[in-house]
C-alpha cells in the first residue's frame, strides 16, 4: 500500500492561491476610481449582456474580473441579501461594508474547501457617500481578504502597470470626464512599454455612482453616443439620464463561461 503524498497546509494554500491568481491575470482588467460626484467604473468588455459591471442597491456597485458565471452568481448573491436586508430592517441598513463582509465570508469558505477549487475571481464593491470623503471602495481577493482602497483600484489583467498609471494621474475632485481619461489610457497601456491601444467606447463598459442624482438608486451606465461625448472631453454629456440600469436586469448567469476575455 502507497504512502498518500504530503503537502504542507502551507503549500496547499499557497498553491490554491496561484491557480486563482493566474485565472484572474487572463482577463481584461477593470479599473474603479473617485470623481467629483461618485465614483465611476470602466471596464474593457466588448459584450453587452454579459457585464462586469453592475448595480447591487441603492448607494452600491459592483465590479468583477475573472470567471462570468463565478462572479455572476455572487453578484445575484448580493442582490438577494441587499433586497432581503433592506426589506427586513432599512435601505440605509444595506452598506457597502456589510456586503463587502458577506463575499469575504464566502469567498473564504470556498477557498479553504478541499473538496472544490477556488474561486478564479477578484470583485470590487464601492458605495457613493454624501461627499468625496464618504466614498468606500472595497477589493476582494479570491481568499476572502478584504481590503479597504482609497480613491482607486484597479483589479485583473495588467493591474500592477496600469495601478501605477492611476495612481500617477488621479487626482481628488477630478471631473467625470478627466477621471474618465486617466482609467481609459490606463487600460490602454502597453505593459511592456509598447505604444498604447486606442480604445473605442464599443470596448468599454462604463458606469457610475452618482451622489447629485435626484433618484434613489445612484447607478447609471454611460452609453453609445453619451460615452462617444464623453471622451471627447464634453463635459455637458455627464448630466444627460439614460434608462435606469436595474440590477435585476443585469444578463443571466450563463454557466461553464470561460475566464473573461
Amino acid at each position: 500500500m502507497s504512502t498518500p503524498f504530503y503537502v504542507s497546509p502551507q503549500q496547499a494554500m499557497a498553491d490554491r492561491a496561484e491557480y486563482a491568481r493566474k485565472g484572474i491575470a487572463r482577463g481584461r482588467s477593470v479599473v474603479v476610481l473617485t470623481y467629483a460626484d461618485g465614483v465611476v467604473f470602466v471596464a474593457e468588455n466588448t459584450s453587452r449582456a454579459l457585464h462586469k459591471v453592475s448595480e447591487i442597491y441603492d448607494k452600491i456597485a459592483f465590479a468583477a474580473v475573472g470567471r462570468y458565471n463565478e462572479f455572476e452568481n455572487l453578484r445575484i448573491g448580493g442582490v438577494r441579501y441587499a433586497d432581503l436586508r433592506g426589506y427586513s430592517y432599512d435601505r440605509a441598513d444595506v452598506t457597502a461594508r456589510g456586503l463587502a463582509n458577506v463575499y469575504a465570508q464566502t469567498l473564504g469558505t470556498i477557498f479553504s474547501s478541499v473538496g472544490e477549487k477556488p474561486y478564479e475571481v477578484e470583485l470590487v464593491v464601492a458605495e457613493v457617500g454624501r461627499g468625496v470623503d464618504d466614498d468606500q471602495i472595497y477589493r476582494l481577493t479570491p481568499d476572502g481578504s478584504v481590503v479597504d482602497e482609497k480613491n482607486y483600484v484597479v483589479v485583473g489583467g495588467n493591474s500592477d502597470s496600469i495601478g501605477n498609471y492611476i495612481g500617477q494621474h488621479h487626482q481628488a475632485g477630478m471631473a467625470l470626464t478627466e477621471a474618465l481619461r486617466v482609467a481609459v489610457d490606463g487600460l490602454a497601456r502597453d505593459p511592456n512599454g509598447g505604444s498604447p491601444r486606442t480604445l473605442t467606447p464599443e470596448q468599454l463598459e462604463v458606469a457610475v455612482l452618482d451622489r447629485e442624482r435626484v433618484q434613489q438608486r445612484k447607478f447609471k451606465r454611460i452609453l453609445g453616443g453619451q460615452l462617444g461625448r464623453l471622451l471627447g472631453g464634453d463635459a455637458s454629456a455627464a448630466d444627460e439620464e439614460d434608462e435606469p440600469s436595474a440590477a435585476h436586469k443585469d444578463g443571466p448567469s450563463t454557466g461553464g463561461a470561460p475566464a473573461d476575455e
